[in-house]
């Protein structure tokens, strides 16, 4: 079996693929016009959010069986279309799961403890402990929206902090346990102190934070992103963060990201969040952990192995 690879993954991938016989074409760097002309030679693909996978793309993969995404985000792969062409599609979004929602406690601690707001006061010689007082994350409840392979980790991690955890997801049901309540959208927006963003990117979610999310809110409330960027719209997020209505946000992901997250575009919006006392930014490194390195490759492979 041929397989193209068009983006940089981990030498343990490789290595376990080419151990079981798999034929691989390393084009890390591929220009798109390139990749068009070869992909009717290949029977599978691995891609991460470099190349756009659309109709063009998949009419010219006449031998293609998967395309296997190295990472989690799908947004870049027409799925139906490929799904319609029997094609499989599928990503390794178990690999780094435990990462994310790990990143994601972190910033919401860092915001509820003032973190970065005390570490700049420090750095200045000023011995600030009463204006720096923070919240506890018991007895709050955190409603996530998302219950798939991160929104879970989440929830299961936040069970040893006394908190109320109630969840939404739009296509799932029954999830619901002693520890997290499955809700509607509008219970996440009546009792959430603290908001979790954990779901894809696409036509359905982005800007799924914008004005009128922020209008149905019924608390203050403190906001986290470890999914997309584009899920937050900024001007939103910081009229709610001039209004009071946000108390503090940690977001890991940005709305000026290009598709392959390999730069940010540091506009005013931008500027003011980097400048808020109570807003944590963190250059897309959720997933990124030494561990998730070799759970992305090894729940990849197994999954590629499958089609052999």
């Amino acid at each position: 079996m041929k397989i193209l690879i068009t983006d940089n993954v981990d030498n343990l991938l490789i290595e376990l693929l080419e151990n079981n016989s798999f034929k691989l074409k390393r084009a890390f760097d591929i220009e798109r016009s390139d990749a068009l002309n070869i992909i009717e030679n290949f029977d599978g693909l691995i891609v991460r959010n470099r190349l756009e996978i659309d109709d063009e793309f998949l009419q010219k993969a006449k031998k293609l069986k998967f395309i296997a995404r190295y990472g989690s985000g799908m947004e870049l792969i027409d799925t139906s279309l490929a799904k319609k062409l029997g094609i499989c599609c599928f990503n390794s979004a178990e690999g780094n799961s435990k990462s994310v929602a790990e990143h994601a406690l972190g910033l919401l601690l860092g915001i509820l403890k003032n973190t970065k707001k005390s570490m700049f006061e420090m750095k200045n010689k000023i011995w600030n402990r009463e204006g720096n007082r923070g919240n506890e994350l018991s007895k709050k409840t955190v409603g996530i929206i998302g219950y798939g392979n991160t929104g879970s980790k989440f929830a299961h991690i936040l069970k040893m902090f006394d908190c109320k955890i109630i969840a939404y997801d739009k296509y799932k049901s029954g999830f619901g346990d002693k520890f997290v309540e499955e809700v509607d959208l509008d219970k996440i927006h009546q009792l959430s102190d603290i908001i979790s963003f954990h779901i894809p990117l696409n036509n359905e979610t982005r800007y799924f934070f914008n004005s009128n999310f922020l209008n149905r809110m019924s608390k203050k409330f403190y906001l986290i992103n470890t999914s997309r960027g584009r899920i937050v719209r900024n001007s939103d997020l910081i009229e709610g963060l001039e209004s009071g209505k946000i108390l503090g946000a940690g977001l890991d992901v940005h709305e000026t990201e290009n598709k392959n997250f390999s730069k940010v575009e540091f506009n005013s919006q931008m500027n003011f969040l980097l400048d808020h006392e109570n807003v944590i930014l963190t250059p897309h490194i959720a997933g990124i952990t030494f561990e998730s390195k070799i759970n992305l490759s090894t729940i990849l492979f197994k999954k590629i192995q499958k089609f052999k």
